[in-house]
């Protein structure tokens, strides 16, 4: 059986870790060449695509900072240019600052929604004009439940988070044209090589109670509903935010 995703290119911000990582190595597995993007480490962006080759695949890492317009532009044409073309987005790069709201400042307001909300609104209007020539496309942006159900501690990336809905529901509205589809996956708290294992250590018992599942996800558990929704199975899927999140909210 051919592989879903065969002849299509992946572009993956923070694609050298954790989250992006399984994304990646997802989408390579179902035949898409892939762009892993990166911020800061070159390393764990080649150890990726490494990893994808010698798997017989293809893909390039290409670093560029989500908040910079200017680079992701370059980065994006960069990409069209290596790899033919642009047909699939993934934001998931972003930053989260837990911190109680009155003792956060106009820094930390920047720094999470640049990052957050102008990283996906930089990369979508850079891809979307090779997306949409490519046609039948997919824009697929992470976010945390907490911009859907609210969260203590979080409430500046959660409304960056929000935007970015909102963002993902008009270009479903208006990329549709194109047979773009545009969805939102909107994730629970994810354990990372990168966590605060001591902090996660202290309150996991107060944590896994949140959830139904009664565990914190994986990387390995989100790879699949993002390469779902790149895949022509999800074609008339969009404008859509789906959580996995071991039931820690069950928004309908």
């Amino acid at each position: 059986m051919e592989a879903r995703l065969t002849g299509k290119v992946a572009v993956v911000t923070g694609g050298g870790r954790d989250v992006g990582r399984a994304i990646c190595l997802g989408l390579a597995t179902e035949g898409a060449a892939v762009a892993v993007n990166y911020r800061r480490s070159a390393a764990e962006a080649e150890a990726v695509v490494k990893e994808i080759v010698a798997a017989g695949g293809r893909a390039i890492a290409y670093g560029a900072d989500v908040t910079d317009y200017a680079a992701v532009k370059a980065m994006m044409e960069q990409v069209a240019a290596d790899l033919g073309g642009i047909d699939i987005l993934v934001n998931n790069a972003g930053l989260a600052l837990r911190k109680r709201f009155v003792e956060t400042g106009p820094e930390d307001w920047h720094s999470q929604i640049d990052a957050c909300l102008y990283g996906a609104l930089h990369c979508c209007h850079a891809a979307a004009p090779f997306i949409e020539a490519r046609k039948n496309g997919r824009i697929i942006s992470l976010v945390g439940d907490s911009s859907r159900v609210g969260e203590s501690g979080l409430s500046i990336v959660a409304a960056a988070r929000g935007g970015t809905i909102a963002l993902m529901k008009s270009l479903a509205r208006e990329l549709g044209r194109s047979w773009t589809t545009a969805n939102v996956v909107s994730l629970g708290l994810i354990e990372t090589q990168h966590s605060d294992k001591a902090w996660l250590d202290a309150n996991r018992d107060k944590l896994t109670r949140a959830y139904p599942l009664r565990r914190l996800g994986l990387p390995e558990d989100v790879a699949p509903t993002i390469v779902h929704l790149a895949s022509p199975g999800a074609s008339w899927i969009t404008g859509q935010v789906i959580s996995v999140s071991g039931g820690f909210s069950m928004v309908g």
